[in-house]
């Protein structure tokens, strides 16, 4: 890697840091050549760090953020779709992609914050608003901080510390929750993976999606790429280990339902109908279900089924 980018996403953020407000174009590179054509990758200096986005479209603001190991990247199937109807914004959160990668700050209330000053940049107050997996932790934390600049919110296929009840991140036979125990340990993720990032993320791929097949290799490499680079892994083992922090967030949140329509939508090979019945006790208009033949990457296995989804529930058409 060479040194003006190490210095412009490590954790030694100080000086590198871009005045308030700055609007950067990203660096040519791998990651520009996946954008979607119409749309535009830039970072942004927002909440003391940079933000990386990928912005396109008109219309509605439809804020869209990704989960754990994947990035923006993960939307690129059903962001051109929506864009007809929508100003698509799809962050990398702190910690992904091509956003800065600091030591603290991972728990949802404060990824929140970060994404809610991107929002404020960008020029929107209210917002439609969508996350999967821990992005669904996330748009979660930002409905219930800021509960009058959010219309609507959909939440796909997670089980949300403080809201998904305990038994679901139990250990039980063929678990695929078990990361949530291994990523939070300190330090220890981080020696068992190094250099061998592909294979410990391309176990998520293989074993979580419908079919072992459903997310290809090429995309994996897009994804390794990012996590593999310096302070990549920890950062996305930090998003494990504020866990606690954010049980504790969202014990006190859901005490105050949310009232904005919510769609929580999870794959029937992976969360199913749990995550809408989950959230009936921290919201009072929630609809959704699961989505037949689809595991846990719903955005990249079932990319029409959840643009239909979400132009019904977000009116877009």
């Amino acid at each position: 890697m060479k040194r003006s980018t190490f210095l412009r996403r490590s954790v030694t953020l100080g000086s590198a840091l871009a005045a308030p407000g700055l609007i950067a174009p990203l660096a040519s590179g791998a990651a520009d050549a996946t954008v979607p054509a119409g749309f535009t990758s830039r970072r942004y200096a927002v909440n003391g760090i940079h933000l990386h986005a990928v912005t396109g479209g008109s219309g509605p603001a439809l804020v869209l953020l990704a989960g754990w190991p994947e990035t923006w990247y993960a939307w690129r199937l059903v962001m051109p779709a929506l864009a007809e109807h929508f100003t698509v914004i799809a962050p990398d959160m702190r910690g992904q992609g091509d956003s800065d990668r600091p030591l603290t700050g991972y728990d949802t209330h404060t990824l929140a914050a970060d994404v809610h000053a991107l929002v404020e940049q960008l020029g929107h107050r209210t917002i439609h608003l969508a996350g999967h997996d821990v992005g669904a932790w996330a748009a979660f934390a930002y409905a219930s901080v800021y509960r009058d600049e959010v219309q609507r919110v959909a939440l796909l296929d997670a089980a949300i510390p403080g809201v998904t009840p305990p038994q679901a991140f139990m250990l039980q036979r063929n678990s695929k929750t078990w990361q949530f125990f291994f990523n939070a340990v300190p330090d220890v993720p981080e020696m068992l993976t190094a250099g061998r990032e592909r294979e410990y993320l391309s176990w998520f791929f293989r074993t979580k999606a419908a079919r072992p097949d459903a997310i290809s290799p090429a995309t994996i490499d897009v994804y390794v790429k990012e996590y593999a680079e310096p302070g990549g892994m920890r950062a996305g083992f930090a998003y494990y280990r504020a866990v606690f922090d954010d049980i504790d967030q969202n014990t006190i949140s859901k005490k105050t339902p949310l009232a904005m329509p919510v769609l929580a939508l999870g794959g029937d090979h992976a969360v199913g109908d749990a995550l809408r019945q989950a959230m009936t006790t921290a919201a009072t208009d929630v609809s959704g279900g699961s989505i037949a033949a689809c595991g846990h990457y719903i955005p990249e296995e079932a990319p029409r089924e959840l643009i239909r989804r979400f132009n019904a529930f977000f009116g877009g058409g």
